[in-house]
C-alpha cells in the first residue's frame, strides 16, 4: 500500500522537520487528539523519515517509546497501527461524580480563601521611591565580608556530600547561643535553637505544631498579617486583643480561652510600642496558668534609637517553659538569605526538629557556615552597629522631612525603634488611604496604607483618619525628602 506525504496532510504538516523526542511528543499528542484515529495504519519509519528530513533511526526510536507507552501496537508482517481506545465503563447507578475536578483539602480552601482575599498586584510600574517596610538598602549589605565568609565555607570539602541536620549547623546554633547572650541577654542551651528557612518558616511551625482545628489563638490588633494568616490556615480561629501605646492590652487575655498568643512585645508591629513590664509578667502568668503558649517575634529587636534593646520576653524571670523565640536576620543582613531561628522549650526540642526535618529537610548549609563565621568573629555585630547608625541617620531625615512638609497635621508613631514609622494624616479620613496610595503608585511613589493591618471584624477599634506604614532603611535621604514632598503635594490635593 502505497501513502501520499504531501504538505497538505495535517497529520504530518505538523510534525515536517521535528527530530528527536520532538517526532514522539508532537505523534503522541495527535495521537491523543484523534488526528490518528484508534486501529490507523502508521507511516512507514522510512516513509516518515524521509519526508521530514531525519534518520530513520530517529523516527525509529520515536515509535518504540510510543509502543512502550501503549500508544501503538505492531505485528510481524503487518503495518504499526493506533492502538484500540480502552472502552469508557458505563457510569454506575449509585455512582456520584465528584462536583469539580480540583477537590481542595480542608487546608488548601483556606489557602484559596486567602489568595481570592490577597490585594492584587499593581500593573502600574514600580515605584522609584519605595516607602515599603522590610526592605534594605542594598549599599548597607556587607558583600565583601560575606562573600568571603561564603568561599571560605564552600571550600572546605567535607568527605561526603550529605543532607545537614534539619535543627541547623550545631556550628552555627552554637554561636547563636553566645550572640543571644550578649546581645539580648537569652540563656539557652545551643540544642534548643531551631534554624529556620526564615522567621515565616518558624511561624509556620508554631502553627502546625501547637495549634488544632478550632483552637483559638491571640493575635495583637492591628499586627503583621502573615503571621496571623498562617495561624489561621490551620483552622484556628484568631481573637484579635487591642495593641496600641504599651502593645498588647493582656488584660483581656483571661476572656480569649486561646491556647497560643501571638505578640511582637518589643516592637509592635505596627504601632511600635514597648510592653512594659507588667503587662510581660501578666502575659506570662496568664500563659503559666492556662498552659497556652506565647509566640514571640522579634524581628527587628535591634534596632533601638533611644536606649538599649529591650530585653526580650524568653527568660523574663526564668520563663523558659512556655515561650518560643523567634529570630532573623532578614532586618540585619537581608531577606533575600532567608535564614531565622527559633529558641523552643527543652520538652519541644525533638517534635520541632522533625517537624523542620518534614518541611524541607534543614536550612542551606554554606549560609549557615558562613554567617557563622561572621557571629564568631564579632564581624555581624560590628554590621549591626554600622547599619544601626545608617538607619538612624534615614529615620531622622524621614522625621525632619515630615516635620517640615506637614508639622501638626500629622501623628506619628513607632519612631524610637524598628525600620519604619506609622504617619497619620490627620487631614485625611480612613477611606482616603487607597485613593492616596493609587495616587502615588502613579507619580512612582511606593506607600502602604495601615488599615488592612486592622481586624475588620472590630470596627471600634479601626482608624479614624489616614494612615501609612512608611519604611525608610531601603532609600537614602534624597529619596526620602522627595518621596515626603511628593506625598505633601497629593496630600494637599485631596484635601483642596
Amino acid at each position: 500500500m502505497t501513502v501520499q506525504y504531501d504538505d497538505a496532510d495535517p497529520k504530518l504538516s505538523r510534525t515536517r522537520r521535528l527530530g528527536g523526542r520532538r517526532i514522539y511528543a508532537a505523534l503522541k499528542a495527535q495521537i491523543s487528539e484523534g488526528l490518528y484515529p484508534p486501529g490507523a495504519a502508521m507511516p512507514s519509519t522510512r516513509a516518515l523519515a524521509s519526508e521530514l528530513g531525519v534518520a530513520r533511526t530517529t523516527v525509529t526510536s520515536a515509535y518504540e517509546q510510543l509502543l512502550a507507552e501503549g500508544f501503538l501496537e505492531s505485528r510481524q508482517g503487518a503495518p504499526t497501527r493506533v492502538a484500540p481506545l480502552l472502552p469508557v465503563p458505563a457510569e454506575d447507578a449509585g455512582m456520584v461524580r465528584p462536583r469539580s475536578r480540583h477537590r481542595l483539602s480542608a487546608y488548601g480552601e483556606r489557602m484559596k480563601t486567602l489568595a481570592d482575599r490577597a490585594a492584587p498586584v499593581p500593573v502600574a510600574r514600580e515605584p522609584v521611591i519605595d516607602f515599603r517596610y522590610g526592605d534594605l538598602s542594598t549599599a548597607d549589605f556587607p558583600t565583601l565580608l560575606w562573600k568571603r565568609a561564603l568561599s571560605a565555607a564552600a571550600s572546605r570539602r567535607p568527605d561526603r556530600l550529605t543532607y545537614g541536620r534539619p535543627e541547623g549547623s550545631l556550628r552555627l546554633r552554637t554561636a547563636l547561643q553566645a550572640y543571644l547572650w550578649r546581645a539580648r541577654g537569652i540563656r539557652c542551651d545551643a540544642d534548643q535553637i531551631i534554624i529556620v528557612s526564615g522567621s515565616q518558616q518558624g511561624l509556620d511551625l508554631c502553627a502546625r505544631i501547637l495549634l488544632d482545628p478550632a483552637d483559638r489563638f491571640v493575635v495583637e490588633n492591628p499586627c503583621y498579617q502573615m503571621a496571623r494568616q498562617v495561624f489561621a490556615a490551620t483552622g484556628a480561629v484568631p481573637v484579635s486583643v487591642s495593641a496600641r501605646e504599651d502593645g498588647l492590652d493582656t488584660a483581656r487575655l483571661a476572656r480569649t480561652n486561646a491556647s497560643l498568643a501571638y505578640v511582637t512585645p518589643s516592637h509592635q508591629f505596627p504601632l511600635g510600642g514597648v510592653m512594659p513590664i507588667a503587662r510581660r509578667q501578666q502575659l506570662l502568668a496568664w500563659a503559666s496558668a492556662t498552659g497556652a503558649y506565647v509566640v514571640e517575634d522579634d524581628y527587628d529587636g535591634e534596632y533601638r534609637y533611644d536606649i538599649k534593646p529591650v530585653p526580650p520576653l524568653y527568660g523574663l524571670r526564668g520563663e523558659t517553659s512556655r515561650v518560643i523565640y523567634v529570630g532573623t536576620v532578614s532586618k540585619i543582613l537581608s531577606p533575600c538569605l532567608r535564614i531565622g531561628y527559633l529558641i523552643v522549650p527543652e520538652g519541644l526540642k525533638a517534635v520541632f526538629t522533625t517537624a523542620k526535618q518534614l518541611a524541607d529537610r534543614h536550612t542551606p548549609t554554606v549560609e549557615q557556615e558562613a554567617l557563622a563565621s561572621l557571629l564568631e568573629g564579632g564581624l555581624y555585630e560590628r554590621h549591626i552597629r554600622r547599619v544601626r547608625r545608617r538607619n538612624g541617620e534615614r529615620r531622622r531625615s524621614l522625621l525632619d522631612a515630615l516635620d517640615q512638609a506637614f508639622g501638626a497635621r500629622i501623628a506619628i508613631q513607632g519612631a524610637d525603634a524598628g525600620l519604619h514609622v506609622v504617619v497619620w494624616l490627620c487631614d485625611l479620613p480612613a477611606t482616603a488611604e487607597a485613593g492616596l496610595v493609587a495616587r502615588a503608585r502613579q507619580r512612582g511613589i511606593g506607600l502602604y496604607p495601615v488599615s488592612p493591618l486592622y481586624d475588620p471584624g472590630h470596627p471600634e477599634e479601626a482608624p479614624t483618619c489616614a494612615g501609612l506604614v512608611m519604611g525608610y532603611a531601603a532609600l537614602d535621604a534624597r529619596q526620602i525628602r522627595q518621596g515626603v514632598g511628593m506625598l505633601a503635594e497629593i496630600v494637599r490635593d485631596m484635601t483642596a
